[in-house]
């Protein structure tokens, strides 16, 4: 969602700060200062001058990180800041700015239960930490359970809601992408980011973009130009990409059981071909949750560990758990070798390295 608010910004020639996490192959990924990466010399100042600043006091990598970008934000001229929240709302480093234009949650999913809570409603009140007195609310498709808590928060805040299915709607028809509020009807290209669910981000980005005042033109950019690595990305070159010149090769980061309900939708909408998975995944992760909906959509799976990640599952530790979710699975050293076991069986094979942000990020460092 950021990532196309972002795009449809920068179409109409705003200078746009964004601050995302995790980071994929390089930290400083997750800073763009006026719509360029921060270089690694400016980061390492910031980091020193904030970590001076501090005097030894407990903080944790997440904060400084957050602080030097802030610091680096504003030192530099921009129109707009997006703050990707990292873990919940209520309590992030992030929830420092107190009025901001627009706040926005997205679609609340089970993760990080042991910080959020284990129910949607306790998840969805630390993500409604974030509303602010009198700021508008752009708020994406959620279940019941965890609309009524956000609306209760905004509404004893007093701030201006903006929400699917009641004030604003987004489908797809004809091969085009429809939204709807009552400014009236755009008629959009489909998002240029894979995936059926990437819809109903980019109808929450299209309602945060107009809650912001932005033409409709711009509305068309963000749909149709965004990239995100790592989000049903097609790889198309590297040793993976080499060693298996007939494969299709695709990655993704997603790591709950929304995600893997997302990518087993994806992979059913794709035209039929031999797919096999190669996962990595933490243990920190709900792996019996993500893993149940792709038991219907691949022929196998190869489970891999996480280099450089000390809660990584082993190989053959994700391997059983996705048996039990009714896989074929077994265990691989990396994926280089799962890839050649798989091309050895079906050489025009699918296959979607997935499971964790920490996998693409090495995958997309090592080879590609």
């Amino acid at each position: 969602t950021l990532t196309m608010i972002r795009a449809g910004l920068e179409a109409a020639d705003k200078r746009v700060h964004a601050y995302t996490s995790p980071h994929l192959a390089l930290f400083h990924e997750r800073i763009r200062l006026a719509g360029t990466l921060i270089s690694e010399p400016d980061l390492t100042a910031l980091l020193d001058e904030c970590y001076a600043a501090n005097k030894g006091e407990t903080i944790t990598y997440f904060e400084i990180t957050t602080c030097a970008a802030l610091l680096g934000m504003a030192r530099s001229a921009a129109d707009y800041t997006l703050l990707e929240v990292g873990l919940g709302g209520r309590l992030d480093a992030t929830n420092v700015i107190a009025k901001p234009a627009l706040s926005i949650i997205t679609p609340v999913s089970i993760d990080h239960q042991q910080f959020l809570g284990e129910t949607l409603p306790e998840i969805a009140g630390e993500k409604a930490g974030i509303i602010k007195r009198g700021v508008p609310l752009v708020v994406g498709t959620q279940s019941d359970a965890a609309l009524e808590v956000i609306e209760a928060k905004a509404n004893a805040l007093g701030a201006p809601l903006i929400v699917h299915g009641q004030h604003w709607h987004v489908s797809a028809e004809y091969g085009r992408m429809i939204y709807q509020d009552e400014r009236g009807l755009l008629d959009l290209p489909l998002p240029n980011l894979p995936g059926a669910h990437q819809l109903q981000n980019a109808g929450t980005a299209i309602a945060a973009l107009r809650a912001l005042g932005q033409p409709n033109e711009m509305c068309e950019q963000a749909v149709s130009t965004a990239q995100w690595p790592a989000r049903m990305q097609r790889l198309r070159g590297g040793p993976l990409v080499e060693a298996a010149p007939q494969a299709e090769l695709w990655l993704d980061g997603g790591h709950n059981p929304a995600a893997g309900k997302a990518i087993a939708a994806h992979l059913a909408s794709l035209p039929k071909q031999p797919t096999y998975l190669i996962c990595g995944m933490l243990n920190t992760k709900d792996v019996a949750g993500y893993m149940r909906p792709l038991a219907g959509v691949a022929q196998g799976l190869y489970g891999v560990s996480i280099p450089g990640e000390p809660n990584t599952l082993k190989a053959d530790e994700t391997a059983a758990l996705a048996a039990e979710q009714g896989l074929q699975a077994q265990a691989a050293e990396s994926p280089l070798e799962a890839v050649r076991h798989i091309i050895a069986q079906e050489p025009a094979a699918r296959i979607l390295i997935c499971g964790s942000l920490y996998l693409a990020g090495a995958v997309l460092r090592e080879h590609h």
